[in-house]
């Protein structure tokens, strides 16, 4: 029963971050790819979270759904024509041609592949990096790499804050 689950919210989160993504390809509207986007990206979180990649789920969630969707945004709100669509042009045709034989390699590649899962009982060494990972990246964030990390911080804020001054009204 649990396995059915499993395989359902799966399914349902491969469809969901699927159409998302084409809705993001499809629509002529800048503001609603960029929440086409977003979309995309929870399903993709919620993959992570499926496979036990709670860490990756929640980065997923915080760096790109969050930040890299409200740069988006900004940018759609600070873009005259937002409504707008792109014209079309004479590379289309071939840009769908690429992405095809792209697409097809992938698939390829996939199916080819020789899959193989992790023994039950991993190695001491291999079984400490599963556990303790998140761990020693927020030690390392917080101790090693404070100021790095706090640099970026007040960057992203100025960033915001010069978004902000430039969409105001004057």
């Amino acid at each position: 029963m649990e396995n059915a689950f499993k395989e359902f919210a799966f399914w349902s989160l491969a469809v969901v971050t699927v159409l998302g993504a084409f809705g993001v390809v499809r629509t002529h509207n800048m503001f609603r790819a960029a929440l086409l986007l977003v979309v995309s990206f929870v399903g993709v979180a919620g993959i992570f979270a499926l496979v036990n990649a709670e860490f990756l789920a929640v980065v997923q969630l915080l760096v790109y759904a969050g930040g890299v969707a409200v740069l988006v945004i900004f940018a759609a709100m600070i873009t005259s024509n937002v409504t707008e669509s792109n014209s079309s042009t004479r590379a289309q045709p071939f840009a769908v041609l690429v992405s095809l034989l792209l697409l097809s390699a992938l698939v390829f590649s996939v199916v080819q592949a020789e899959w193989s899962l992790l023994p039950d009982v991993l190695p001491e060494p291999l079984a400490a990096v599963f556990v303790d990972t998140p761990a020693a990246i927020g030690r390392l964030l917080l101790d090693q790499f404070l100021l790095p990390f706090e640099i970026a911080g007040v960057l992203l804020l100025a960033a915001v804050i010069g978004a902000l001054s430039l969409v105001r009204e004057r």
